[in-house]
């Protein structure tokens, strides 16, 4: 299955049989539907088998009564150049997290690369380079946003003009070169906001070698689109913090596997009470000092539900729709014109829970069936996740 059309157009595919479909909207978490229909990797319909146009399918998918999901969006991830990390020497990892259900990556920065360039020329060179390597090659199918550069001082308003008109559209966690106080942040941010580039801002204490500590009135002073891995990327800032940051800006509120799993739990319940839940978004920080966490993010999914005590179909919003939204992403929702990137799932065999997203509430990982990425199958049953007790089958179009 696996090896269903890796490349070209995946003409029209019906996704049918769907026992419970996931909206990534937190507003509606789930919908009222059980079929998919798909046209060269865009959704074109969404509703009930009887009442959708059906027929003359390339590709028809049973997903005997399983859940569909938006794929996953990791929000934080720190790539090199193709499917390979030095923070690891490791090959592969891209492709090992689209097993664990991610479909697309957004990039903090390309900070892990040997000898990265911290000159202004070097490092706008390797913003571009990065942007237009991963445009033109997906590993495995996945979506990797990145050439995010690390902003160091002595730049100017004309440098973030030059990196917008090349294609650049993110800026590396600031804090992570020489720029480290709030007012030389807040500048250089709002640069980047008026060329249209988005910025997220480390939070906590320093993850690499030349970071800095950036505590909360750094933050809320460089205003930074994202407060990236409000958990801390290792080490959190002190969990009165964080819950004021929640509280006194209206940024993204970015939690990370490779955080402080206490705090992580802290921000979203601050979150919940705060009656902003959209702000909410997941990442896992890696690859880093921790790893790679091929199922990072269908891990911190469970582990908010299940800590937190936040539905499990909400949460599972914070990794897709939410995301989707804020990062201004044409994936992330199941909704007529978005892209179609999905994650099958159903419950883990010999899960306690009696359906999926009890499973997941209880702290279970749910097992990856079958991920979709632009309509073309990318991967069968998982290799990473816990088996699922059923899987979704190709009936028709597999050859």
């Amino acid at each position: 299955m696996a090896e269903i059309a890796t490349g070209g157009k995946s003409g029209k595919v019906v996704i049918q049989n769907i026992g419970l479909l996931l909206s990534g909207d937190i507003d509606k978490p789930i919908l009222n539907a059980d079929t998919i229909v798909v046209n060269d990797g865009l959704i074109v319909a969404v509703g009930k088998y009887k009442d959708l146009d059906v027929e003359g399918a390339k590709t028809v998918i049973d997903c005997h009564q399983t859940t569909v999901a938006p794929g996953l969006i990791d929000s934080h991830v720190h790539p090199v150049f193709g499917d390979w990390t030095p923070r690891q020497s490791q090959l592969g990892w891209i492709e090992s997290s689209m097993n664990g259900g991610v479909t697309t990556m957004i990039s903090a920065g390309e900070v892990h690369l040997p000898g990265r360039p911290k000159d202004i020329v070097g490092l706008k060179a390797l913003a571009i380079t990065a942007q237009r390597a991963f445009d033109n090659f997906r590993p495995a199918g996945v979506k990797v946003l990145a050439g995010a550069p690390v902003i160091e001082k002595g730049m100017v308003e004309s440098d973030f003009k030059e990196l917008a008109e090349a294609g650049v559209g993110l800026l590396g966690e600031v804090g992570l070169g020489t720029v480290k106080a709030g007012y030389e942040a807040k500048e250089m941010v709002a640069w980047a906001r008026k060329y249209g580039i988005q910025s997220t801002i480390h939070t906590g204490g320093p993850s690499v070698p030349g970071s800095g500590y950036i505590d909360k009135d750094v933050v809320l002073e460089a205003d930074a689109d994202i407060i990236g891995h409000i958990n801390g990327g290792h080490t959190s800032l002190p969990e009165a913090h964080v819950c004021e940051l929640c509280e006194k800006s209206s940024r993204a509120i970015e939690i990370v596997h490779n955080g402080n799993e206490k705090t992580a739990i802290a921000a979203a319940r601050a979150a919940i009470e705060l009656k902003c839940p959209h702000r909410v978004i997941l990442g896992t920080d890696g690859p880093a000092g921790s790893g790679v966490q091929p199922l990072g993010i269908l891990r911190m999914v469970s582990f908010i539900s299940a800590f937190a005590n936040i539905p499990a179909e909400q949460v599972f919003c914070f990794a897709t729709g939410n995301t989707a939204r804020i990062r201004n992403l044409n994936s992330g929702l199941i909704e007529v014109g978005r892209d179609a990137d999905f994650v099958f799932m159903d419950r883990a065999q010999h899960s306690p829970a009696s359906g999926l997203l009890e499973s997941v509430q209880i702290g279970d990982i749910p097992g990856v069936g079958m991920v979709m990425i632009d309509g073309i199958v990318r991967c069968g049953r998982s290799r990473n996740t816990p088996p699922a007790t059923e899987v979704p089958t190709v009936v028709s179009g597999a050859h």
